[in-house]
């Protein structure tokens, strides 16, 4: 299997899409690797990581827990740091980059600190492999459907790790460069879902920036099956968009509030918002593929564009305007995902 005795690096391995890529990775649905590495600056959010294996009944020696012996190890680092990247990345067979500012006011605060991370980060990652000829396999980024035609910091730099990372598979053919894009992921940290559920706690008011505002929506799972389909069929190159819902954040309050007594209150847009994402603009739609239940966008640059039978799957943009489900459809999701109390 694909990840069988591979060592998987994941950056920002202690985020939200970090974790839930890790445990199903050490689950052994794509093989049993040799080593994960864990690959973050928090050493809290990487002690309580390695606690929440410790206390598993299920966990063995084999995984938990000295931090250099096991096959999960934990590494204090930042991705803006040349040489610490150096250190992880000599070591991998596959590099997932999930390390982000993701937050859009921060972002629009400060857009340097986006800049460093998001943009430089990536860099960092493509020169390590290509300065020192690290025999890498894989190097899959984690984008966002911000990054489509963009209009916010955060978009702006993910957009431009996309490019970083396409680009390095013309210089360094040995290493496979891909990109999955995707939207909102459900419950994930700082997202809408979980402010909501706080504010329903403490009896509301529910704050909407604008009621029929719209955002794609998956579960983390769903995000980790996108980056595993990517990993084992992507082409260098190229960008995999999940085919996700979307709902307006009026109805995802109205689904997460219920038969409560609780109350609204509209507060306007915020810094760098959109009211609606695009996961695949109109351009972009030009040259996006359909391989089972994902979008492919190919690569623009000619050198690693492959002649084939693939017909464009879009006429136009995939937008979450265009996706949105209605209320009681995105009460179901919830559900779904058990967050409906």
């Amino acid at each position: 299997m694909l990840l069988d005795d591979k060592t998987v690096l994941v950056t920002g391995g202690t985020g939200s899409m970090g974790k839930t890529f890790v445990n199903r990775v050490l689950g052994g649905e794509m093989g049993k690797p040799g080593k994960v590495i864990v690959f973050s600056r928090d050493e809290a959010k990487q002690h309580e990581m390695r606690m929440s294996y410790q206390h598993r009944r299920e966990a063995t020696d084999e995984v938990i827990f000295r931090n250099f012996m096991n096959v999960l190890e934990f590494r204090i680092g930042d991705v803006r740091s040349y040489p610490e990247i150096c250190a992880a990345v000599r070591d991998a067979d596959i590099v997932v980059n999930a390390a982000a500012l993701k937050q859009v006011p921060t972002c629009e605060y400060f857009p340097e600190q986006a800049i460093l991370t998001n943009c430089i980060g990536a860099a960092n990652i493509v020169r390590a492999i290509q300065e020192n000829q690290y025999p890498v396999e894989t190097v899959i980024g984690i984008s966002t459907d911000k990054a489509c035609k963009p209009v916010n910091v955060m978009g702006m730099t993910k957009s431009l790790q996309e490019r970083i990372f396409i680009a390095a598979n013309i210089l360094n053919p040995k290493t496979r460069f891909i990109c999955v894009r995707y939207g909102n992921v459900l419950a994930s940290r700082g997202s809408v879902i979980p402010l909501f559920l706080d504010q329903i706690r403490n009896g509301g008011p529910v704050t909407l920036t604008v009621p029929q505002m719209t955002r794609f929506l998956l579960s983390l799972d769903q995000a980790a099956d996108t980056v595993f389909a990517a990993l084992r069929e992507a082409k260098p190159g190229e960008t995999w968009v999940p085919r996700a819902p979307s709902a307006t954040v009026e109805n995802i309050a109205k689904a997460l509030i219920g038969s409560k007594k609780i109350k609204t209150n509209t507060i306007g847009i915020r810094p760098g918002e959109k009211m609606h994402e695009i996961m695949v603009s109109e351009e972009e739609a030009h040259h996006c593929v359909r391989r089972g239940e994902y979008l492919v966008i190919l690569p623009m640059l000619p050198e690693l564009r492959r002649s084939g039978a693939e017909t464009n799957a879009l006429k136009g943009e995939f937008s979450s305007a265009d996706a949105a489900v209605d209320l009681e459809a995105t009460r179901r999701m919830l559900e779904k995902h058990n967050l409906l109390a």
